[in-house]
């Protein structure tokens, strides 16, 4: 699935349409949720910024002369979406469901499985975009989110802290892998309750997150399965920046003792037994 890391990456490398004007909005096959608009309207708008909040994409529209805003479309890649931009992408193939189509080029969602979604909204604040955005957590690089925010909010849980991180609620984008190596960089055993931290090792652990999303985005995130950019370019962190996923029975690279996987939620997680305490 794609998380933060890739979703960023994907943010970063869509630029080339700000600026833009909407030639057409081509949907194909249902998704998660339907647009909620007619494409047509959407022709002549001029694409704005475009920004991330969680794992969501945000491309702002706005009138051609004035500038004035006219909405936007949320988009999601789901469980193995991704967004690819193409001055010239060729006929849709069959996981191919939207295509926002404008004068520099093609903006076009290939979701093999339709998890994904595109979804118009008048603008963040209100629904639906507010309705999906509304139980999403901090984001790992708010400056105004501190330690004693996160600890304060690891206090109020008493589910094991890896699948706090999961779950989105307290701070977005910690995936499986980044919330398994985050937690190795802060020595915090996967399966601590959340209350029992304390606020020297949440300080840690948040700078971890912060460290560990911040590798994964320079390195163009992780491509395990199917992840590519709007260039195609495939994401490298699995390949030399994780710690401890993926890595069952390899020696930990601090202290040479083994590498443990364990299931938490019907996750996989890794951990080095000795290097990480409750």
């Amino acid at each position: 699935m794609p998380e933060l890391p890739e979703v960023e990456v994907t943010r970063r490398s869509v630029s080339g349409v700000v600026g833009a004007q909407v030639l057409a909005l081509r949907m194909g096959k249902p998704l998660r949720w339907p647009l909620g608009h007619d494409p047509a309207a959407l022709a002549g708008l001029r694409v704005g910024d475009v920004a991330r909040r969680g794992k969501y994409l945000w491309f702002a529209l706005a009138h051609p002369i004035n500038g004035e805003p006219r909405g936007g479309l949320l988009w999601h890649l789901g469980m193995s979406g991704s967004l690819g931009f193409s001055p010239q992408p060729g006929p849709p193939g069959p996981h191919d469901h939207a295509d926002l189509v404008t004068d520099l080029g093609t903006l076009r969602l290939t979701d093999p499985r339709r998890f994904g979604a595109v979804v118009w909204s008048a603008t963040l604040q209100v629904d639906p975009a507010a309705k999906l955005l509304s139980r999403l957590g901090r984001e790992p690089f708010d400056l105004d989110y501190t330690a004693a925010d996160f600890h304060a909010g690891l206090q109020a849980r008493h589910l094991p802290v890896k699948q706090a991180l999961l779950a989105g609620d307290l701070v977005v984008g910690a995936g499986n892998i980044y919330a398994s190596d985050a937690l190795f960089e802060a020595g915090i055993d996967p399966r601590t309750p959340c209350h029992r931290i304390g606020p020297q090792r949440a300080a840690r652990l948040l700078a971890a997150v912060r460290r560990v999303l911040g590798e994964a985005i320079a390195a163009g995130g992780s491509t395990l399965r199917d992840f590519r950019d709007a260039h195609g370019s495939v994401g490298h962190y699995q390949e030399g920046a994780v710690r401890v996923y993926g890595r069952e029975g390899q020696a930990c690279a601090r202290c040479r003792h083994p590498i443990r996987r364990i299931v938490q939620g019907q996750r996989a997680t890794y951990f080095c037994p000795r290097c990480q305490r409750r």
